[in-house]
């Protein structure tokens, strides 16, 4: 065992992302049932579907899993409550100050985890109490940080400031990225993008079809005034590099957006207007698989890679 899967007692120390709209109960419990350690998104559901998410959860596995809650949310206090009832003991913070929820956590038994863009923010988590973070590089899908720092080069530099696990994410969608990121000091990795392209998520068929026809080049890091966030180049992605080119204001950006483009893109498969979110390391995947046989294959290779590297003689 490594720090990470006996911080969560699990098989592998390979997390699945809590992402919107993609990851309900059903890829949770099919992570989790597959030896890694499977997150409910909290961040596109309204407290009672999380709850609702939670409670079949729970009787869909019998192994450790998560909820993942973005803290920019207004009904943070209600999920939180939920969180406390249903007597889930793993929650992934993201999107706001650890110091708001982590000691609230923590005294009732829940092991806490931060996601941060830098080793700044890796060292305000740690000081704030967290049991691991989530260091993501700007490879990522959806929301990013302001910093656009790449995975390879944060993940060494938050082993650096750290003393507590550390869990690579961004562009580790294989088994060969799994050992380059714990060769770089990472106890562990969290993979979103191709859990999104599994049988499991819970997004819409269409996407998980845009996902796997990606190529390299496909998705770019957009919004900064608002969030940075890494989307798919389709038509709606098209308007918004076209109101750049007028030089727009934070509000004309904010009226683009508009409501529920991310909801509309990934849960109901409109590939033309929706928000579509999603990892550069889409250009890797190319098929749709049940999450079992993606962390079964990972695995695999990583220990084919792990050979591999032993062979290099310099």
């Amino acid at each position: 065992m490594n720090k990470i899967t006996s911080l969560f007692n699990i098989k592998y120390p390979i997390i699945q992302a809590g992402m919107i709209w993609n990851s309900g109960y059903k890829l949770a419990s099919a992570v989790s049932n597959a030896g890694g350690l499977g997150l409910i998104g909290a961040g596109s559901m309204y407290p009672e579907v999380l709850r609702e998410h939670i409670q079949k959860c729970k009787k869909a596995t019998s192994k450790p899993f998560g909820v993942n809650v973005p803290m920019l949310y207004p009904n943070i206090e209600e999920i939180m409550k939920i969180i406390i009832d249903e007597g889930v003991k793993i929650v992934f913070t993201s999107a706001g100050n650890p110091k708001t929820w982590t000691s609230f956590l923590k005294e009732n038994g829940i092991t806490v985890v931060h996601v941060v863009s830098s080793s700044v923010f890796a060292l305000k988590a740690q000081e704030a109490g967290v049991d691991a973070v989530v260091a993501e590089g700007f490879e990522a899908g959806g929301h990013n940080g302001r910093e656009e720092t790449t995975t390879f080069t944060l993940i060494p530099m938050v082993k650096d400031k750290i003393s507590i696990p550390l869990i690579a994410a961004g562009g580790i969608a294989t088994g060969r990225g799994m050992l380059a990121a714990m060769t770089l000091g990472a106890d562990g990795v969290q993979v979103g993008t191709r859990f999104a392209a599994s049988l499991e998520s819970s997004s819409h068929e269409n996407f998980k079809k845009n996902i796997v026809e990606l190529q390299e080049g496909g998705t770019q890091l957009t919004l900064k005034e608002l969030a940075p966030v890494r989307l798919i180049k389709n038509k709606f992605y098209q308007d918004i590099q076209q109101l750049y080119e007028k030089c727009p204001s934070k509000e004309d950006l904010v009226t683009l957006l508009g409501r529920a483009r991310a909801k509309r893109g990934m849960f109901e498969g409109d590939l033309i207007e929706g928000e579509l979110e999603i990892g550069q390391i889409a250009g890797l995947i190319k098929d749709v698989l049940p999450a079992k046989t993606i962390i079964d294959t990972m695995i695999a290779e990583f220990e084919h890679a792990k050979q591999d590297v032993v062979l290099f003689n310099f």
